[in-house]
């Protein structure tokens, strides 16, 4: 049994009113003692219990001290901790080397240094809860504003899903059997699906094949200058992992991913309803500008109340809070895996985010290079496929050739840098159709004729197609994708069940 010796502690008798926070000095000093006998000790906690987890500040300098000699080899007792504390003030007024000599005599065994370590990382936690709780306090009396109550919200619930992550010793090292494991698992899966995928279907055949569907962890960039349908593919591809999302009921009662995903969908530029409208759009093949104006026939109307009714269920999740921080993306996005079981994740689009909340960043290369390393860690941290949508620098424009490349990408280091897959949506009809020919001065008519009958079988071609150019795969394969799209219902399909021409060879 541990018994006590003098230190800093209130005592009981003092006014009953006064409540001191959680703590466990006897705790404390036990731990400390268990590792000068024995620095064994100091491996059962030293990867989750840091020095200023320690109620008493002397407790941890002297926790930290012995981390710094097992660092360098040495032995950590009281007379090696003489070198590195004899200066320190608060140890002298607890006794100095005496009291060292005393933490030594108060061992527990090594067996039980690591239920004293949890013991003493419990109650910093409740430390921690009580001083988020005094921050949340004093800021809501505060009337800052360039600070709302809506922020302040997201900040705390960062605080305290920080604190309930704290101190997971979930890393480390995996004997290599264990990632065999895992590795089998996920073939398996592959294997039993029709698609013989390993990741979330996109819905697209051609697309699934290069990917091997979206990968949990990955990020993945979907870019494109504006009108290339960069929005519509990704609510194209959002749409049918939630479609195809099935899940089956272990014996343990644990409820088993078999296919699709649970999405969510942060739309930073257009509403929920306008999202709404265009997956409805492209359900039902009615024109999004007719469904907006009213101009639909009974018939119309109709097919889309019954389209309306078989998508009531489906698990698509959409955020449409605009300039949304990477740390509200977070917050949101562990909620709703905490709660619905989060497969996906879709962001339209990156240069909408910011960066930490309050704080402003002088340079946007940074900023993005922030967003972009905050956006791979959800991924892996939640082990679901982040797709964030991009847009290009007008580089683009200016070439001949407007297939966009990697250095197209806006603040591109970062992007490019941290993301698993890089995407590009191209559509040559849009470039077509406004580079109709004209008939040059002093041009012969034949000559002009030609040119323009030339740029018409061009455009017949690549009417109603798309290319997904995926210029970067971290494990796979790069290169283009041909797709159908319907412009009218901004829908995305395999390009030979459209068209019944031969499936396009890579």
């Amino acid at each position: 049994m541990l018994t006590s010796f003098d230190h800093t502690a209130p005592s009981a008798g003092e006014d009953s009113l006064i409540r001191t926070p959680p703590h466990n000095y006897e705790a404390e000093q036990a731990l400390l003692g268990a590792i000068l006998l024995n620095n064994r000790a100091l491996e059962k906690v030293v990867e989750f219990l840091q020095p200023d987890h320690f109620a008493d500040p002397v407790h941890g300098r002297i926790f930290e001290a012995c981390q710094a000699l097992a660092m360098k080899n040495q032995i950590a007792n009281p007379v090696t901790l003489k070198t590195y504390l004899h200066s320190d003030p608060g140890l002298a007024e607890l006794g100095g080397d005496s009291y060292l000599a005393r933490l030594a005599g108060s061992a527990a065994t090594i067996i039980n240094a690591e239920d004293y370590g949890r013991l003493i990382f419990d109650l910093h936690l409740r430390r921690e809860l009580i001083a988020v709780g005094e921050d949340m306090v004093n800021d809501a009396f505060e009337t800052d504003l360039e600070s709302y109550a809506k922020d302040q919200i997201e900040n705390a619930e960062k605080k305290l899903f920080d604190l309930a992550t704290a101190g997971q010793a979930e890393g480390g090292f995996k004997a290599f059997r264990q990632t065999l494991i895992g590795a089998i698992e996920q073939a398996e899966a592959a294997h039993k699906r029709e698609g013989k995928l390993s990741g979330v279907t996109t819905g697209l055949r051609d697309l699934d094949q290069k990917l091997g569907g979206l990968h949990p962890s990955d990020l993945l960039i979907l870019a494109g200058r504006p009108s290339m349908g960069k929005t519509a593919l990704a609510t194209n591809i959002a749409f049918n992992a939630a479609r195809a999302y099935t899940t089956e009921t272990l014996p343990t009662g644990e409820k088993k991913v078999i296919d699709g995903a649970v999405v969510a969908f942060f739309s930073l530029e257009m509403s929920a309803e306008q999202l709404a409208t265009r997956i409805l759009a492209e359900r039902a093949e009615i024109s999004s500008h007719k469904i907006r104006q009213g101009e639909m026939t009974n018939d119309e109307f109709e097919r889309l109340v019954v389209v309306a009714q078989e998508l009531h269920s489906l698990p698509l999740y959409i955020d449409d809070t605009p300039a949304l921080s990477v740390s509200a993306v977070r917050t949101r996005s562990r909620r709703l895996h905490r709660t619905q079981g989060l497969g996906m994740i879709v962001i339209d689009y990156l240069q909408l985010l910011s960066g930490t909340a309050g704080k402003k960043s002088e340079n946007r290369v940074q900023e993005v290079s922030e967003i972009t390393r905050g956006l791979k860690a959800l991924a892996k941290e939640l082990h679901v496929p982040v797709v964030a949508l991009s847009q290009l620098s007008r580089a683009v424009e200016q070439r001949e050739d407007k297939r966009p490349q990697l250095s197209d990408l806006r603040e591109s280091g970062s992007i490019e840098q941290d993301a698993d897959v890089v995407m590009f949506v191209y559509r040559e009809q849009y470039y077509l159709e406004r580079a109709e020919p004209g008939r040059r001065p002093e041009e012969a008519e034949d000559k002009f004729n030609t040119r323009y009958a030339d740029w018409h079988v061009r455009l017949a071609e690549v009417t109603n197609t798309a290319e997904t150019i995926i210029a970067k795969q971290r494990h796979g394969p790069v290169g283009a994708v041909r797709l159908y799209f319907d412009g009218q219902y901004t829908k995305f399909g395999d390009l030979d069940n459209w068209h019944g021409t031969e499936r396009p060879t890579e």
